[in-house]
């Protein structure tokens, strides 16, 4: 009897495997779909887009589509726009959240529950219901179509704020303790203490940060008048070339293709941080 228990055990646990193995197999095929199908348009023709049935693969790879593509618009500057631009926030919020995140896991002040909790709530409310407050703040002070309107109302992050003060959290105090007596002040500590011992949550974070604000559409969109200041994303919905036809949809796949390979290098280059960090990054507190 108890064989036959055992056997049936491991028949369940080999097929609870390969079910899992199916889901997961699934899912990633639904995820990469979009990505293939994006990369074969960019080198096809327009009539090899449209036919039916569908060729997923190119007769022939059109590799000009990625030099027509960047030529019909101003696409080095959108690229150098969305690199700058996010870069900039990306190192601006280092040093904006790391110390808030201290202050709020370490430090006891007067207030700090609430304030902690007024910066969650804005976690709950979008950009696009601040939008207009916010417009209207970067209108008078006169940033409309600059680098400024695009950087410095960025330059903090409430859910960086929160996700960098878990990992902070989970460091013992004797540690902390340990370098008070050493003669570390609180920026020593952060430097010291918090920030290697916490490197695969902020370089997670970082990531997050710089991948969200690359790919940024809408509030560009709203504080940008001109191609002098347009990012990557803006450009791609703007694009237009001249034809009968309609939008080249091979250019665009192109086109986007290009812009999507910041990204893709940011990933690859931090990907043993980013699983890292996703994994160990707690919820206590």
């Amino acid at each position: 009897m108890k064989k036959k228990q055992g056997q049936q055990q491991k028949v369940r646990r080999r097929v609870e495997r390969i079910l899992m193995f199916l889901v997961i197999l699934i899912s990633a095929i639904a995820v990469a779909l979009p990505f293939f199908w994006m990369v074969s348009s960019s080198l096809k023709t327009v009539e090899e887009i449209f036919r039916y049935p569908i060729a997923w693969f190119p007769s022939v790879p059109q590799w000009h589509n990625y030099v027509e593509a960047w030529n019909a618009a101003p696409f080095t500057r959108y690229m150098i726009n969305s690199l700058f631009v996010a870069t900039t926030i990306m190192i601006g919020q280092f040093f904006t959240v790391i110390p808030a995140a201290y202050a709020f896991s370490r430090l006891e002040f007067f207030g700090r529950d609430i304030l902690f909790l007024s910066v969650l709530s804005l976690m709950m409310v979008k950009l696009e219901v601040r939008i207009i407050p916010v417009y209207l703040m970067v209108s008078s002070l006169g940033w409309i179509d600059t680098y400024k309107a695009l950087i410095i109302p960025m330059m903090t992050s409430p859910f960086g704020i929160f996700l960098v003060r878990q990992a902070f959290m989970k460091i013992p105090q004797d540690l902390i303790d340990a370098a008070k007596i050493d003669g570390c002040s609180h920026l020593g500590i952060i430097r010291n203490v918090m920030i290697p011992l916490s490197k695969p949550t902020i370089i997670t974070f970082m990531i997050f940060n710089f991948i969200s604000h690359y790919n940024s559409y809408f509030y560009p969109l709203i504080m940008t008048n001109s191609d002098r200041i347009r990012t990557i994303p803006i450009g791609l919905a703007r694009f237009r070339v001249a034809s009968e036809t309609g939008i080249p949809w091979h250019y665009l796949m192109a086109a986007s293709v290009i812009g999507l390979v910041p990204s893709v290098v940011v990933f690859l280059f931090s990907q043993k941080y980013f699983v890292k960090g996703i994994a160990t990054t707690g919820l206590k507190g």
